[in-house]
């Protein structure tokens, strides 16, 4: 079955939420994430698409790309625009496009899980841009970025999800793009210990959905870092 456990998220400060977040890396080139945030130093771009601070002949594989992503996000962290939970949770997040409503729950999944084939892929990953996503996480020793999994329908986690978001949530905002993002934390112990065992006993298999370069980038590094500790050779 499947490892699904909350952790402890940076957020950002809500009344600078809506200058911070932004789409996806992947969703436009450099040029276009670059006009996108001209005139707020805070958008997360900084971080995840740092290139947009250099010159437009610059190298974008270069370290010190990065290096970059690393002090712009230490730089909202610093300045209080981004600070991490205090405690380890799920988050509920919902999504609302016209008609359409998306909603689901974040939180980490196991490496291990990547590779004993319990998160399932459809896609073949690009060994260029897997190893982009790689560096970031080896010199931020972050994961920047959500991916978007699916999993086969559980109604009892569907009902948790129902009554968490009978609560207010700590944002609730529209971005330029007209969406509204929605998000509610999930800090009761009893329902944090439901959904996790509700994962081990009911999921047996996860689908990336969207993010398969990021979600090997995770897995790699991950496994990277945990046999440094060990003192395995790669």
């Amino acid at each position: 079955m499947s490892i699904f456990i909350p952790f402890k998220a940076f957020l950002p400060k809500s009344d600078h939420a809506k200058k911070i977040v932004c789409r996806p890396y992947d969703v436009l080139n450099a040029a276009e994430a670059k006009k996108e945030c001209t005139g707020n130093p805070n958008s997360f771009y900084h971080v995840i698409k740092p290139e947009i601070d250099f010159p437009q002949d610059t190298d974008y594989y270069h370290e010190r790309i990065y290096k970059k992503g690393k002090e712009n996000f230490d730089k909202l962290v610093n300045n209080k625009l981004l600070y991490q939970d205090t405690e380890s949770n799920y988050y509920i997040y919902q999504l609302i496009m016209g008609d359409h409503i998306q909603t689901g729950i974040v939180g980490c999944c196991s490496i291990d899980d990547y590779f004993n084939n319990i998160i399932k892929k459809h896609e073949l990953t690009r060994e260029d841009k897997e190893e982009d996503r790689k560096n970031h996480i080896r010199y931020s020793e972050l994961n920047y970025e959500p991916v978007f999994f699916t999993y086969p329908k559980v109604d009892e986690i569907d009902e948790l999800v129902i009554k968490e978001k009978k609560h207010d949530p700590i944002y609730n905002i529209i971005t330029d793009d007209n969406i509204q993002h929605t998000l509610w934390v999930v800090s009761n112990p009893n329902t944090k210990e439901k959904i996790r065992k509700l994962f081990e006993q009911k999921v047996s298999k996860i689908y990336v959905a969207d993010g398969h370069h990021r979600t090997a980038a995770g897995a790699l590094v991950g496994k990277e870092i945990r046999d440094q500790k060990n003192g395995k050779a790669n």
